[in-house]
């Protein structure tokens, strides 16, 4: 049924702008990213990060801004590039990171501004910083080599750099990571004292990264109130090293803040274990926890360890009564007081800010409309988040803790979305396969005419346990298609987060069974419950799993004029042995190739390939590991041999998604070109 959309907040600009101009990927880059959101001790102040990329350079500055938490000023606090702002504990200074001068080092500025001071002097890239709660130290992560002090990694890397051959030599799994090489080094947490310079690493003889690879940072560790111990997340493969590929089980570890002794676990679970946060009175250590050792997209409950003790307590996130009101909890802070857990979680389509009390282990939620982008509590007693939605990239607001009262804090976008047009969204449900309640959204082409038929952009997400959600997306956003005059559909098909660990479980070992069912269900219902789409003109999209299912959807239905592959898997079985993270394809289907053969063979596209008709844009990036380039190159190579017509887009400077301005502006501009081609005749 269709159901109202109820995304508006105070001060956003108007959908469809008197006298703008339809949404473009220009307007995209145009726009400044907020992030980071870190309030000032006193709550009076909020210093985060902006990014603003430039497609004529061809980068993307980075600089720190402060704004005033009742806002009513906000400025830029640093020229030259920064990012990463915390708090020193008495709120008199800001430090952050900038490698203004060729490395990566932490700088300190007052808020009121004037000259940063640059405070760290390392030999190495320093990241992930934040200042002890007595201000004599700071935590920083570096890359080292284990056992290797930052100097002698120094050494080495600078003799390595003097060798004329090329080859590198390995003797375990991980060779490649993501996007990067595997150098053998290890980010780890080290103790920086301020007063002497020198840094301790609290990590030393651990084969392990903490902040986690390569998208870890200040919540993988937590200090106590008092100083004195230092916890963190990690995970230590022991003998076999290799084995870190094919398990998730990141554990805490406690470690005293001086070094003076070695981290010691404090977790039995080999499952995943993650965000330490101490409660202000150091009584109490909460974190998120996984059930099973293996699965990445299991639900991470909540944990209450009673620090003196040991003693553990734990809980579900719950958004309600019911058997699928179960939620993966996120991000986590405490309230000043102590006396309100805050966690992040996906629901329903949203990404909302739960408050629960940690005596009832009740929750409630507080900001459910939208995607929430960083929290923190500014005077008053009030919250403040940053918040983006369909309608618009993120600002940052402030509310009561019940959640009420919302007020604008920063504008920075405003006036570039009073001269865009975007197209009004619409959330809808169904039912899908199993009978189960399904979820979606629809965005109307830019100047909707509710007499004329457009043609559709059915954008199918990634993951697969991810969400295509009430936020603004800088690649995949579907305002562009709006634009551009499509009809933008998205279904969260079962496999998707935000609807109970049962529905996200739905996906294990079936990829295409009722995710496929839900995407051609949801269509139908699209296209039934809206009339003015025409479904003689419909393209299918999608990256990564949503890469994947275009490869399945060729094989299995030519009611798409088109398709568009973005890093996407033909062969299910080959890309076990191309991946890095093993245990994902080893929990997604059931075993290894050898030993469950059939898990792979059943769900693989390219089993299918004979029944491809349909014309299909291909598009990788080979700096992709995850998913690399041989899989779009095979799959351009089939549609060719089949006489289908078909373009290969390739990013030699790209991973897994395409971050460069100019390389986005391209990528928009052959999508889109590519889309008009086939649903434009």
């Amino acid at each position: 049924m269709l159901k109202s959309l109820a995304l508006s907040l105070c001060g956003v600009a108007a959908l469809a702008a008197p006298g703008g101009h339809p949404c473009t990927v220009h307007d995209l880059l145009a726009m400044q990213r907020i992030s980071d959101p870190q309030v000032s001790p006193d709550g009076t102040q909020v210093a985060f990060g902006v990014a603003v990329p430039d497609a004529a350079q061809n980068r993307t500055s980075r600089e720190v801004h402060l704004a005033a938490t009742d806002g009513s000023w906000e400025r830029r606090l640093t020229t030259g590039g920064g990012g990463q702002a915390r708090w020193s504990p008495d709120g008199r200074t800001l430090y952050f990171v900038s490698s203004r001068t060729g490395s990566a080092q932490v700088y300190r500025v007052a808020p009121a501004g004037g000259e940063p001071v640059q405070v760290t002097r390392l030999p190495l890239d320093v990241d992930a910083v934040a200042p002890s709660p007595d201000g004599r130290h700071l935590l920083v992560a570096m890359a080292v080599y284990p056992g290797a002090t930052p100097e002698e990694t120094r050494a080495r890397r600078e003799a390595q750099a003097q060798v004329k051959a090329s080859g590198r030599l390995y003797d375990h799994l991980f060779v490649s990571h993501w996007d990067t090489w595997n150098d053998g080094t290890r980010n780890h947490v080290f103790s920086y004292d301020l007063a002497s310079g020198q840094a301790r690493d609290l990590m030393p003889a651990m084969d392990a990264d903490c902040p986690t690879k390569p998208f870890g940072g200040t919540e993988d560790f937590a200090v106590s109130p008092d100083g004195a111990t230092v916890v963190f997340s990690a995970k230590d493969p022991g003998a076999v090293r290799s084995s870190e590929v094919w398990t998730t089980g990141f554990g805490l570890y406690a470690v005293p803040a001086d070094g003076s002794a070695p981290p010691r676990l404090l977790t039995a679970s080999r499952a995943w274990n993650a965000t330490p946060r101490f409660s202000p009175d150091g009584a109490t250590l909460a974190y998120r926890a996984m059930s099973r050792p293996g699965y990445e997209a299991d639900r991470f409950d909540l944990v209450l360890r009673n620090w003196k003790t040991g003693a553990e307590d734990r809980f579900v996130l719950r958004a309600g009564p019911g058997p699928a009101d179960d939620r993966s909890a996120a991000a986590l802070a405490w309230s000043p007081d102590g006396g309100t857990l805050y966690a992040v979680a996906d629901h329903l389509g949203q990404r909302a800010l739960f408050a629960v009390d940690p005596r009832t282990r009740q929750a409630r939620i507080v900001v459910g409309e939208g995607t929430l982008d960083g929290f923190g509590f500014a005077r008053g007693g009030r919250i403040l988040y940053g918040l983006n939605t369909l309608k618009g990239p993120t600002e940052l607001y402030t509310a009561t803790p019940a959640g009420g009262d919302p007020r604008r804090v920063t504008r920075l976008n405003d006036a570039q979305l009073e001269a865009t047009r975007l197209g009004e969204p619409v959330p809808f449900t169904f039912k899908g396969a199993k009978g189960d309640q399904v979820h979606g959204y629809l965005v109307k082409p830019v100047g909707f005419d509710p007499s004329r038929r457009y043609p559709v952009a059915f954008l199918v997400h990634g993951g697969p346990q991810g969400s295509f959600a009430n936020d603004f997306h800088y690649r995949w956003n579907p305002q562009v298609y709006a634009g551009a005059g499509y009809a933008a559909v998205m279904i969260d098909f079962h496999g998707s987060t935000g609807y109970g660990q049962a529905f996200t479980d739905a996906i294990n070992n079936d990829w295409t069974g009722a995710p496929f069912e839900d995407l051609m269900l949801g269509l139908d219902h699209a296209l039934a419950a809206f009339p003015f789409l025409d479904a003689d003109r419909v393209a299918a999209l999608g990256a990564s799993y949503g890469g994947f299912m275009i490869n399945w959807i060729a094989g299995h239905t030519d009611r798409f004029r088109t398709l568009v592959c973005h890093d996407g898997n033909l062969d299910e079985r080959m890309a076990y042995y191309d991946t890095e993270e093993l245990w994902f394809p080893e929990w997604e289907h059931g075993g290894t190739p050898w030993e469950h053969p059939e898990g792979y063979d059943r769900i693989n596209p390219i089993a299918f390939v004979k029944a491809w008709k349909t014309p299909m844009l291909v598009i990788h990036g080979m700096k992709d590991f995850r998913i690399p380039y041989t899989q779009g190159l095979a799959t351009f190579t089939a549609l060719q041999r089949k006489g289908i017509p078909s373009k290969l887009l390739l990013f030699p400077d790209e991973n897994h998604w395409v971050l460069k301005p100019a390389n986005a502006v391209q990528w928009h501009d052959t999508v889109l070109g590519w889309l008009d081609q086939w649903l434009r005749k």
